[in-house]
């Protein structure tokens, strides 16, 4: 699925991904392949992008505020500020 992680800014990431875990305003949720239409609110916190299924390989990110929307195998991500974590 393709994911883009933006800010007012700038495009933070773009890429093909195998999901994402991201911090709703309920709690930690995570979002792979094929997930239903979906909008909604994101706190503060971590966002983890998981890049492949097998390897384990990841990047983090810490974001602010913000939104996601799901639909038709797309994840965007609408931040007010966010920077990647170094691992």
């Amino acid at each position: 699925m393709n994911l883009e992680i933006l800010t007012p800014e700038r495009k933070l990431y773009s890429g093909e991904v195998y999901g994402v875990q991201l911090p709703g305003v309920d709690g930690l949720f995570e979002v792979l392949e094929k997930h239903a239409p979906l909008v909604s609110a994101l706190k503060a916190g971590q966002l983890k992008v998981l890049k492949s299924k097998s390897s384990g390989d990841h990047s983090l990110f810490h974001i602010q505020g913000g939104f996601v929307e799901v639909f038709h195998n797309k994840v965007t991500v609408l931040v007010e500020g966010a920077s990647a974590i170094e691992s």
